[in-house]
């Protein structure tokens, strides 16, 4: 089942923006502490970041949801 983009908080919003805004919020550093993953803490990169999340749907995934909860709490 497929999300329909009336109910999906990241239509049109590439992979690339959403870890440059983090990285932009939070920092390389604090990022690393929400999402454990070595490409946030070890010599981070967003291109090394992005070959990562791309292969990896569940480390994906936490970056996507940290995005969304993050945009709602800016906006509140």
């Amino acid at each position: 089942m497929s999300r329909q983009k009336g109910n999906n908080p990241l239509h049109g919003i590439t992979l690339e923006q959403i870890v440059s805004s983090l990285v932009e919020h939070y920092g390389w550093s604090e990022l690393g502490k929400h999402i454990k993953i070595r490409c946030f803490n070890s010599d981070p990169s967003v291109k090394s970041s992005l070959k990562f999340l791309r292969k990896t749907p569940w480390a994906r995934k936490k970056v996507e949801d940290l995005y969304i909860i993050t945009q709602k709490k800016s906006r509140s």
